[in-house]
């Protein structure tokens, strides 16, 4: 008969480890794993954010009597310069004058500043583009989808070079074709009516339809912003439709299904999965379009076309208000949030589907 290891035999029945300590025996190599990035995001996402939301409460960059605020505590030698003074607490002054547009605040800014207005027409900026771009991306990509079309390669290679192009380059091309004298645009518009026509795109500031508060720059950069955002849906579009099998459009043919009741039957239910995603991106990208804007209607006239971005950029780059840019920054950040659960929740965007 064989012995028995006296030692294995009392490490056999050793007393059972704690759920507590199993748990972190499970979890003890991920989490060594996660460290790294978990540091740097820690270090360059985690920590501005808490940083900037602490600035919001502060006077950061307001200039004063005695000069603007420097903001780097060390000098010459390691010493803090004449110029400068701790940031001081003011509560959430930051946030009701923006919401406010407290009389003397807007005076400061210039006097085109209205929260309320930026907002608004932010929103009727990103829903009308991604509308457009929304159904413009999928009626391309079913039309480029047709068995037999003659060079349906080259076409959707054509079409992703708005994606390709630098933003800034998009920007100032669009820009010069509606430029006022010189433009291609008007030098067409006045080609087809037979006369010298020069239109005003970014200086006039009375609209151009009774009834609707929109300058006439609003509708230059929405024609600029179609041509550049419709690409990206109609690769989304397409990719989708390459995953549709082709027997449910044979059996609906035979059923004696149209062209068009397919496309609502079959078509659209079918892209929807991919198209709504999608959308959500277009309606974060496009309430975030900065280039366009700056570039192209510099927010006039008037600060009518003003954006919450570009406004926030003029806070940092032209005011040097860092504590109110950054009370503005999280207001931006209030309004994303809403927009993104209302829309996730109506669409049902982050659903599974199982077919």
């Amino acid at each position: 008969m064989a012995a028995t290891n006296p030692e294995l035999a009392r490490a056999g029945t050793g007393a059972p480890r704690s759920p507590l300590s199993e748990t972190w025996r499970q979890l003890r190599g991920p989490l060594v794993y996660l460290l790294p990035a978990a540091l740097v995001m820690l270090t360059v996402t985690f920590y501005p954010l808490v940083f900037q939301v602490w600035m919001s409460f502060t006077d950061y960059g307001v200039i004063r009597e005695e000069g603007k605020q420097t903001l780097n505590r060390f000098g010459p030698g390691g010493l803090p310069p004449a110029n400068y003074r701790p940031a001081e607490g003011v509560g959430l002054q930051n946030y009701t004058d923006i919401l406010t547009n407290e009389p003397a605040f807007v005076a400061r800014l210039g006097g085109n500043f209205d929260f309320w207005r930026i907002l608004g027409f932010n929103l009727w900026w990103t829903f009308s583009n991604v509308g457009f771009h929304v159904s413009l991306g999928i009626l391309i990509a079913v039309l480029l989808n047709v068995e037999g079309l003659w060079g349906r390669k080259i076409y959707r290679a054509i079409f992703i070079l708005p994606m390709v192009l630098p933003n800034i380059v998009i920007a100032t091309v669009w820009r010069n074709m509606f430029d006022d004298q010189y433009g291609a645009i008007n030098q067409l518009i006045s080609m087809i009516a037979g006369s010298p026509i020069q239109i005003r795109w970014f200086n006039q500031i009375d609209p151009p339809i009774p009834g609707i508060p929109l300058p006439l720059s609003y509708y230059a950069m929405l024609i600029a912003n179609i041509w550049l955002g419709w690409p990206f849906m109609s690769i989304v579009a397409t990719g989708a439709l390459q995953s549709i099998p082709k027997e449910m459009y044979e059996a609906a043919s035979i059923d004696g299904a149209t062209g068009r009741q397919q496309f609502w039957s079959i078509t659209l239910p079918l892209l929807r999965p991919a198209m709504v995603p999608a959308a959500m991106v277009g309606i974060v990208m496009t309430f975030n379009l900065f280039h366009i804007i700056y570039f192209m209607s510099g927010g006039g006239p008037l600060g009518r076309t003003e954006i919450m971005v570009t406004q926030a950029f003029r806070l940092v780059n032209v005011n040097q208000l860092y504590g109110v840019a950054a009370a503005f920054s999280v207001l931006i950040a209030a309004v994303l949030i809403p927009i993104f659960l209302i829309t996730n929740r109506i669409t049902r965007a982050t659903e599974t589907y199982d077919g």
